[in-house]
């Protein structure tokens, strides 16, 4: 349907008012109020409404700038209330209002999360003491992140556990090597390859000991370097895909942790390039020393793919 340009009318026919501080936002609402037949003011006016950004300081009585952008969006005047921000010196969030929101938010789909039903929903529920546009900020800025932030023993644990599961698929064995995922580049490393990969002094051949104590070092600083670039890569997927961390770190094993191979995996259920996605059994046949079952795999994947696989599974 064609925008109404009576959007922001009062029923009266008498046009809103609306006063916004000088900046990027109201460069981007100023054109949406008018061409719904609303006024911008100069200066705060009385019975102006007053818009703010959330999570901008503003006077008791500000109304999201998400007012005008959801008017637009449904063609239709909505009432302010839902949409009053909360005043400054508004009360800290309690330990039980961060379980409340967290228990209500758990299964909700990132879109929803994303926006704005789902908190208008619990502000009239009285969820908490707080404003929905609080109470989505407080989500989405400060829990959401703790969510993502597993430590590195944690993260450790999730690998080896996603591979054992993975293994555990097609075959009983015993074996449990753990597959390291990709870095931000793409490229699927070992802990231990990147650290050995760091170029060690010419004194190093000479007092082995040394060498042996800069290697440890490096591991250690490595291997945190490593994690921090996989806890990113892993967030990003549970973030865009709505899946946990185990899901994710399942998928990468199954595409020999090729970053863009995994996100068309979560998005479609199918491998980027055509070819089936790695299973246990095809594994162990990539450990046999026969040359016939090597040529059933490439015919398979593809010599490429087979490539890639074997120095996957040996980091």
């Amino acid at each position: 349907a064609a925008r109404s340009r009576s959007l922001f009318l009062w029923d009266d026919g008498r046009p809103m008012r609306f006063y916004l501080r000088p900046g990027l936002a109201k460069l981007r609402v100023a054109p949406l109020v008018l061409a719904g037949g609303g006024r911008l003011c100069r200066v705060q006016e009385p019975g102006a409404v007053f818009l703010a950004q959330p999570g901008e300081a503003a006077p008791d009585g500000a109304v999201s700038t998400e007012y005008v952008t959801e008017c637009v969006e449904r063609n239709q005047r909505l009432p302010l209330e839902p949409f009053l921000l909360a005043a400054r010196g508004r009360p800290a969030f309690t330990e039980a209002e961060d379980a409340a929101l967290l228990q209500a938010v758990r299964g909700q789909g990132t879109v929803r999360v994303s926006g704005r039903a789902l908190w208008i929903e619990l502000e009239r529920s009285g969820l908490t003491r707080h404003s929905w546009q609080a109470m989505r900020d407080r989500y989405l800025r400060h829990l959401r992140p703790r969510l993502y932030e597993p430590p590195q023993t944690e993260i450790t644990g999730l690998f080896a556990a996603a591979n054992r599961e993975f293994e555990s698929t097609e075959s009983e064995s015993d074996s449990s090597d753990v597959a390291e995922l990709p870095t931000q580049d793409g490229v699927g490393r070992s802990l231990e390859e990147t650290a050995c990969d760091l170029k060690t002094g010419p004194e190093d051949s000479a007092f082995p000991d040394i060498k042996l104590q800069r290697q440890e070092r490096r591991k250690s600083t490595s291997s945190s370097s490593v994690v921090g670039q996989v806890v990113k890569t892993m967030e990003h997927f549970m973030e865009k895909f709505a899946v946990d961390l185990f899901t994710v770190t399942q998928a990468f094993l199954k595409n020999s942790g090729d970053v863009e191979a995994t996100s068309y995996f979560l998005q479609t259920g199918q491998r980027l390039d055509g070819y089936p996605v790695w299973s246990r059994g095809d594994d162990l046949d990539l450990r046999k020393d026969d040359e016939h079952v090597r040529n059933k795999l490439i015919a398979k994947f593809g010599a490429e793919n087979v490539a890639k696989r074997i120095v996957f599974r040996e980091s």
